[in-house]
């Protein structure tokens, strides 16, 4: 009686052990952040700088997350980086219903063609008129590797006026983007989008119109201290070179 009462304590404190181990387990950590897969919503962030922060297309940010337009969006709600649409198109839908084709019996032998290099896309111009948003010497030109500048930086005085490169509407005037200070970025069209960085002040308000050679804010200075400002252009939220779309002086 006493070994068998001595079992049944020992079954129950290992029970209880392994009790406590399952209700302590860690919960999982959400991956957010620069480099995450989801954006906490902050204030004074818009579909468009947030598209603009992690180098994404606005159009298909909103129809990850299923916002339509205006892109209405709340602080502390929680967007996906990365995802499928909301909805397959009745094209793509209808050849995921198709069953698999058979597959046919791979020959003996296979002769395959030396792989030929791709050659890199040629650039297409847009049908936009750009125009330089101030006047000024390019002080550091577009890089996409080693020093990384996902646009140029134009010397500029600080107080100088800095205008629109061509028409569009303010989709974002605020300065929650690190490292490019009090920021403008004008949407142009369903492709294109313009950033004005570096600004001592604004003159434009999220919402508005504004036309080609408008002034929109005023140069400031970089955390070196240097008087410039900084411009970029992107496609379909894709940096390009903002000299190859400017006219040339």
């Amino acid at each position: 009686t006493h070994r068998f009462c001595l079992a049944a304590l020992m079954v129950c404190a290992a029970l209880l052990v392994s009790g406590c181990q399952s209700n302590g387990a860690p919960a999982p950590v959400a991956n957010i952040g620069e480099r995450g897969k989801t954006h906490i919503v902050q204030k004074g962030d818009t579909l468009y700088s947030i598209a603009w922060r992690y180098g994404l297309d606005h159009g298909r940010l909103a129809q990850i997350n299923r916002i339509r337009k205006p892109y209405t969006i709340y602080a502390g709600q929680r967007l996906k980086l990365a995802g499928v649409p909301a909805r397959l198109s009745s094209k793509s839908k209808a050849s995921s219903d198709k069953p698999a084709a058979k597959k046919s019996a791979a020959p003996k032998t296979v002769y395959t063609a030396k792989p030929v290099s791709k050659p890199k896309p040629a650039f297409t111009a847009s049908r936009l008129a750009w125009a330089w948003p101030v006047n000024g010497r390019v002080i550091s030109k577009f890089s996409l590797s080693g020093s990384v500048n996902k646009g140029i930086d134009i010397e500029a005085k600080a107080g100088t006026q800095v205008k629109a490169a061509e028409a569009g509407s303010v989709v974002y005037a605020g300065g929650n983007l690190r490292g490019y200070g009090k920021l403008v970025i004008i949407k142009h069209d369903d492709a294109f989008l313009s950033a004005y960085g570096n600004n001592e002040s604004l003159l434009v308000k999220e919402g508005e119109t504004v036309t080609k050679g408008q002034a929109i804010a005023q140069v400031g200075a970089n955390d070196a201290k240097v008087e410039m400002l900084h411009f970029e252009i992107r496609r379909q939220g894709r940096p390009e070179d903002p000299v190859r779309h400017l006219p040339k002086r």
